[in-house]
């Protein structure tokens, strides 16, 4: 014989019982879905009302209990097992199972389905046991056999959830197996994961390795991703930071990353537009040296394992958990190598100005990630003659207008690259960033009347603000002049690149400043 585990589940008035009691128990396991449950369920009413007295008789139901209870205005207690720990610790393969236990918990009679003659039986065995009459059931009505449905607690997914709690293994990811002689790579190339290049197989070991690199609970739900607004867990960000290559140590600006992509501020939505835009993260802060990110010599570029990896990771979120997949609901016209992945580190060390982080009211310390939705691939503007800053912030303004297109003013957020050479120019004379944004703003503002289509040339028209200026009645409207961005704030700059070359580069944003906003997450560091 075969004694069972103990268990407490609460009924759906909120009365706790615990197994074993010190009455002989009937458990019956049910889902709401099983057409062979309802079969039964008349059955488990009718002998829970004539033995309640003498046993305990209970519906163990693993889905839509307080469906199942009206359905049949049962009385019998229903136990919320919704969380399938108790199915999956008894085994619970098919429903409805019958079990029945004398005082102790251990296993007396069991069964799977719905047979009218274990029924009979067991109903007689009850009589016997307690002295009380049989119940009164129509079996002329019911079948001789029915055959169940299967438990919830052993669908794919669900299984390896609850296999691995009952292991104490932190992942909860439903693992799919491939045959011995299959090619892993090939394999998640035909299951649609990658982004066109090899990922690294995110194996159990691989993934428990990667979590290692923050101490937050696998399971914690950091917020849905858009478009396909999917739930985001440590464990699901870790996975994909595994497919993507990254190391332990990326894991914490990868989460802050995410959190950044889940915000309603940063409307992820807009990245299926036509236009092309992608996620561009910034990296501030203490951890850009601590993980090795190449803020120098070829910093937008290739070559660095930390800057490629993140921004990959964070694409292959958007794919596989956001659904974000070109010619499916990702509808850019013609993208940018920058689809892969975008993520730079700000060149602090070689900054006369207060960093990225810091104006947006984080301590110097900290460590951030900004995230940013714009142009994956940057426009460089090259100066290599003016000698003063009013000179190179008039190049870099004048360069800066070409954004979205020449004609459209008033746009929202863009982001400037500023390299360690051109810094100096602009520093010789004690130019701040608030200074370079005011000459931006100043060089590239133009009359309304200008701005408007012509015969000679169109593009994508006037933002709202110049349309409804264009209206207007008198010259001063008409001659008002309307800078290249919507303030000087959304002008957001950056100092990285190599120690040679008169060189800027600028990631160009939506036309429209109120699709996206730059968002901004610390980094929990484990140091």
């Amino acid at each position: 014989m075969t004694s069972l585990p103990a268990f407490s589940l609460s009924d759906l008035a909120g009365n706790k019982c615990s197994f074993p009691s010190d009455k002989a128990t009937l458990l019956c396991f049910v889902r709401e879905e099983c057409e062979t449950c309802h079969l039964s369920m008349p059955v488990i009413e009718a002998v829970y009302r004539a033995y309640a007295e003498a046993i305990n008789v209970w519906v163990v139901g693993q889905e839509d209990n307080q469906k199942l209870r009206d359905r049949y205005r049962a009385t019998v207690p229903i136990l919320d097992d919704t969380a399938l720990r108790v199915s999956f610790a008894y085994q619970v393969e098919i429903v409805p199972t019958i079990i029945f236990t004398d005082p102790s918990g251990t296993q007396l009679v069991r069964w799977e389905a719905f047979h009218q003659g274990d029924w009979k039986e067991l109903i007689g065995r009850l009589s016997a046991l307690t002295g009380l009459p049989a119940p009164p059931v129509d079996w002329d009505k019911l079948p001789a056999l029915r055959p169940g449905c299967g438990s919830k607690s052993v669908e794919p997914g669900i299984l390896e959830r609850l296999t691995a709690e009952a292991e104490s293994s932190p992942l909860r990811a439903r693992q799919i197996e491939i045959a011995e002689r299959d090619d892993p790579f090939e394999f998640i190339f035909e299951q649609g994961m990658t982004d066109g290049l090899p990922v690294i197989p995110p194996t159990p070991d691989r993934v428990v390795r990667m979590l290692s690199g923050t101490r937050r609970d696998p399971q914690e739900v950091v917020g849905t991703c858009a478009p396909n607004y999917a739930p985001v867990t440590i464990e699901k960000i870790a996975i994909n930071a595994v497919m993507a290559g990254c190391k332990p140590e990326y894991l914490p600006v990868v989460i802050a990353a995410t959190e950044a992509l889940c915000s309603h501020e940063f409307n992820a939505h807009a990245l299926v537009s036509t236009y092309g835009p992608c996620p561009v993260i910034v990296v501030n802060g203490p951890i850009r040296k601590r993980i090795g990110m190449n803020m120098e010599i070829n910093v937008l570029g290739h070559g660095n394992r930390a800057n490629a990896t993140i921004g990959r990771a964070l694409k292959l979120i958007l794919r596989n958990l956001g659904g974000l997949r070109p010619g499916e609901i990702e509808r850019a016209a013609l993208g940018s190598p920058a689809k892969y992945g975008a993520c730079y580190p700000e060149f602090e060390e070689r900054s006369p100005w207060e960093p990225l982080h810091v104006e947006r009211g984080f301590d110097r310390n900290d460590s951030v990630v900004t995230l940013f939705q714009l142009e994956g691939s940057p426009h460089q503007i090259a100066d290599q003659t003016s000698r003063t800053a009013r000179a190179l912030a008039g190049s870099i303004g004048l360069g800066m207008e070409c954004g979205w297109h020449p004609k459209t003013h008033g746009v929202g957020d863009v982001l400037l690259v500023v390299t360690p050479e051109h810094v100096d120019t602009l520093w010789r004379d004690r130019w701040s960033k608030d200074d370079l944004r005011k000459k931006i703003q100043e060089i590239t503002s133009r009359p309304v009347r200008e701005l408007l289509p012509t015969d000679d040339y169109g593009g994508l028209g006037a933002m709202p603000e110049q349309v409804a200026l264009a209206h207007g009645r008198t010259a001063e409207q008409l001659n008002r002049m309307m800078p290249k961005f919507k303030s000087p704030g959304n002008i957001h700059i950056i100092v990285a690149g190599g120690p040679a070359g008169k060189w800027c580069a600028v990631f160009n944003g939506f036309g429209d400043a109120a699709v996206s906003v730059p968002v901004s997450r610390k980094i929990e560091e484990v140091v």
